[in-house]
């Protein structure tokens, strides 16, 4: 159906919860803020540490959000390399796209080399073509400069990509970048805030994709 099919990471193959809600705590207690609560710090993932200190404190202080990040990195980075695990049927998708000769790339506001660490673990950094992580843009999703990015390096158009994630983050960027988009349902984002962005697919899980995608 696609010559491409680029990713979200957070919530859309891979479930790094602990550590983040970790690093959060630290972050916001080191900077005198209350520890926020698991389900706050879920909401927030997928937006860069900076915006989501933003949003779980209301501080849009530059200075403040530029001190969070580093201390979020104190104890949520070697946990994430460590401990991130992925979503039921994410190593059977990014396997079979592989062997279609289906060009694979991810778009994420994680760090990119964080990524490709806990892909190389798992056994699936061979399966994909690209990585672009929060280094690698200048601005971040809904812009579409990540997106674009990995269209460039890959050698597809838009017509011929399809991006999925689980945020109407993604889906902006897939809107912003003309792409084709579809909806995966392993985060927060309930299937209704996506109507708005006239998804392709809306995949409950990576299951439903991989079936949907004609693996």
């Amino acid at each position: 159906m696609f010559q491409a099919v680029c990713f979200d990471f957070d919530y859309t193959l891979g479930d790094s919860t602990d550590s983040i809600v970790a690093g959060f705590q630290h972050g916001l207690t080191a900077l005198g803020w209350p520890a926020p609560d698991r389900e706050a710090v879920r909401n927030t993932i997928g937006y860069v540490l900076e915006d989501a200190y933003t949003l779980l404190t209301g501080d849009a202080n530059p200075e403040n959000r530029a001190r969070f990040r580093p201390l979020f990195l104190e104890v949520a980075m070697e946990r994430q390399r460590r401990e991130t695990t992925l979503f039921p049927g994410a190593d059977a998708l990014l396997r079979g796209l592989h062997r279609r000769g289906v060009r694979q790339a991810i778009v994420s506001s994680k760090r990119g080399d964080t990524i490709q660490i806990i892909l190389d673990r798992l056994g699936l950094l061979q399966e994909l073509d690209l990585v672009i992580g929060s280094a690698d843009v200048r601005r971040h999703k809904p812009d579409p400069e990540g997106l674009l990015l990995a269209m460039e390096r890959l050698g597809v158009s838009p017509g011929d990509t399809l991006f999925c994630g689980d945020t109407v983050l993604d889906a902006g960027a897939a809107q912003n970048a003309g792409c084709h988009f579809a909806a995966v349902l392993n985060g927060t984002t309930p299937a209704a805030a996506f109507a708005p962005f006239s998804p392709d697919h809306i995949a409950p899980d990576l299951d439903d994709l991989a079936r949907w995608l004609g693996l």
